[in-house]
Parts: C-alpha cells; sequence; structure tokens
C-alpha cells in the first residue's frame, strides 16, 4: 500500500472541499483550485477529514494513489498559506525592477532589456536589485514561473553569473590554465 497514498488530509476550518463525481475543488481564504482526479482513484470526505481510496492493487492505481493524494494536500496548503519560491540574481550589472506586482523588468547582461509578465494567479516582490520572490496558491504554477525566469539566464559554471534559486549550489568549473 502506497504509505503517502493513505495518509488523511486534514483540512483546515476556514477550507471548504467540494467533491463533485471526479472534480475535487478546494476553496480558502487565498483562492480557489481544481483538480481533475483520475481514473481509477476515489476521494471520500469524511468529518474534516480528505482520504484518497484506490480499488485495486494494479500498478496504474498504485502509481496514482500517492499521486492524487499529493496533489490534493498541496492545494489545501496552497488556499490555506500559499507557495513562494526565491531567486537571487548575480552577476556584474544584473538586476531587477519591479514594474507592479505582476511584472518585472530585468537588466541580465544582454543589449535590451527583458520584460516578463506574471501569468494569472502568481505576483512577484522584489527584494532589492537582486533578489526576487514567485508567490501564489499553485505550487505547480509557481514553480514553472520560477523556472522560466531562472531561463532568462541560467547560471554558467565559470563565475556563476545569472539567475539561480536562493541557495542553490552552482557546480563551478576551473578556467583555462595560464602559462
Amino acid at each position: 500500500m502506497s504509505r503517502i497514498g493513505k495518509l488523511p488530509i486534514a483540512v483546515p476550518s476556514g477550507v471548504d472541499v467540494a467533491i463533485d463525481e471526479r472534480l475535487v475543488t478546494v476553496k480558502g481564504p487565498k483562492g480557489t483550485l481544481s483538480h481533475t482526479v483520475a481514473n481509477p482513484i476515489t476521494v471520500e470526505k469524511n468529518d474534516g477529514v480528505l482520504e484518497v481510496k484506490r480499488p485495486n492493487d494494479e500498478r496504474e492505481a498504485r502509481s496514482l494513489h500517492g499521486l492524487t493524494r499529493t496533489l490534493i494536500n498541496n492545494m489545501v496548503v496552497g488556499v490555506t498559506e500559499g507557495y513562494e519560491k526565491k531567486l537571487e540574481i548575480v552577476g556584474v550589472g544584473y538586476r531587477v525592477l519591479s514594474k507592479g506586482p505582476t511584472q518585472l523588468e530585468f537588466q541580465l547582461g544582454y543589449s535590451h532589456s527583458i520584460t516578463f509578465n506574471a501569468p494569472e494567479g502568481i505576483t512577484f516582490t522584489v527584494d532589492g536589485p537582486t533578489r526576487l520572490g514567485v508567490q501564489g496558491i499553485d505550487k505547480q504554477l509557481v514553480g514553472e514561473t520560477a523556472a522560466n525566469i531562472r531561463k532568462l539566464r541560467k547560471p554558467e559554471p565559470y563565475k556563476g553569473k545569472g539567475v539561480r534559486y536562493a541557495g542553490e549550489h552552482i557546480r563551478r568549473k576551473v578556467g583555462k590554465a595560464g602559462k
């Protein structure tokens, strides 16, 4: 049995969970998220606790069991606390400017500045010219947006310049050997 899948999901007060056939909708103080549960998996609500169950021990049901439980738990956490990814910019002249909560302007060593618009449900915070945060209630969307920002100028291995996640270790390479 899946160790993660059989754990119950505690629904905190202030969070409303609606189960309609295969669609699970979680509504909380920060917003609303919904997820369509894959076919063999079922979700039941019993006195403030959600339980994800599978009908048999076939391979597909086993693989979807823990995944579905984690996705629903991430929705509950997202509508109560939200998610945030921190990024930092390293490099001389590299910086970020906030143009409102949903737009950033980057100077990343190119001949032009790059304007980055947030997708629906994502906001940005800028803590100085080299630090920024990506916030939202959907964990997948927050991670994807942070990855797209990092993709604008990936950290290079020789000087370590570029956009990186906060606390990310960049494996450094030795440059050319001098005579």
